[in-house]
């Protein structure tokens, strides 16, 4: 069982039902464990919600919205060796927890497992499934599935130490694509992170979102982390590409001002990763530009 080895974390802000749906699951499923919640200064009765309908879940309450910086937090007070986390609207299925710490346990070299989602209502793989199952990274023998050198948040578990090692969440990105530079900060200190077909989980898009702020931060984000730690021909390369894939408009050139006004702690920032990461991005750049994932149309 997972409950002595995985804690899930979630974060949330005012989707107090889609949250509570979330819970009622994660707390029933047969491989259930502790869950630490972070309420990111939610305004609709979210955190009095689930201190009455849930009192065995670790409820913090931020005052202010953190962010995916808030799962830093949540990681600091677990106690097991591994965290899962979980969105708001995800769902981990029975056994998902379960098989993330068995793979963990056995390959003390991987810092991160990443599960396969499929979408409500109709339960459809996610857009992002092919660039995961088919990575084109190569990796050492042992590995139990393609590598990566991309996680998504929400359908991942981490080994603590080496989420720990990195930082966690970068409190400079906030949120919207956060998961990027945390992965590549991975791969450079020598962690591996791999796909796993049998770890499923659901997702059922809340409505309760402002997908033109997540965009313009995305594209922010995005284009940081490129100038954090891709080498500057790398990096100006992929900035055309990702600026080329965006609509012409005012969340765009939003995006591109607030990129410019970081420029400054960027480069003070800056730490370009080992060659061999770089080869493993380069390849990974083909199913990047083919991928329905990765268009910045929100």
């Amino acid at each position: 069982m997972a409950t002595d080895r995985i804690t899930v974390v979630i974060i949330t802000r005012d989707r107090r039902e889609t949250l509570l749906g979330t819970l009622e699951h994660m707390t029933a499923l047969p491989d259930a464990a502790p869950i630490i919640l972070v309420d990111n200064g939610s305004s609709d009765g979210t955190a009095d919600a689930v201190a009455a309908a849930f009192p065995t879940v670790e409820l913090i309450r931020s005052p202010d919205n953190l962010g995916a910086v808030a799962r830093n937090i949540a990681v600091e007070r677990a106690h097991t060796p591994y965290v899962a986390f979980c969105d708001d609207d995800t769902r981990w299925q029975p056994g998902a927890l379960t098989r993330a710490a068995d793979l963990l346990d056995q390959y003390p070299g991987l810092g991160s497992v990443t599960g396969r989602c499929l979408v409500a209502p109709d339960l459809r793989e996610d857009p992002i499934t092919p660039e995961l199952r088919d990575s084109p990274i190569s990796g050492p023998d042992w590995l139990p599935g393609p590598a990566l050198l991309g996680v998504m948040a929400g359908l991942s578990a981490f080994r603590v130490t080496a989420f720990k090692e990195v930082g966690g969440f970068s409190e400079r990105l906030w949120f919207g694509g956060e998961e990027e530079l945390l992965a590549l900060d991975l791969a450079a200190n020598g962690w591996w992170m791999v796909w796993e077909a049998d770890m499923l989980i659901h997702h059922e898009p809340s409505r309760t979102r402002d997908s033109t702020h997540r965009r313009r931060l995305g594209i922010r984000n995005t284009l940081w982390t490129l100038w954090l730690r891709r080498p500057v021909r790398s990096a100006a390369r992929r900035s055309a590409v990702v600026l080329r894939s965006a609509p012409t408009d005012r969340t765009t050139v939003a995006a591109v001002l607030d990129t410019l006004r970081g420029l400054p702690w960027v480069l003070r920032e800056r730490k370009v990763v080992p060659s061999s990461v770089e080869a493993g991005l380069m390849l990974l750049e083909e199913s990047q530009r083919r991928s329905p994932a990765r268009r910045y149309v929100g």
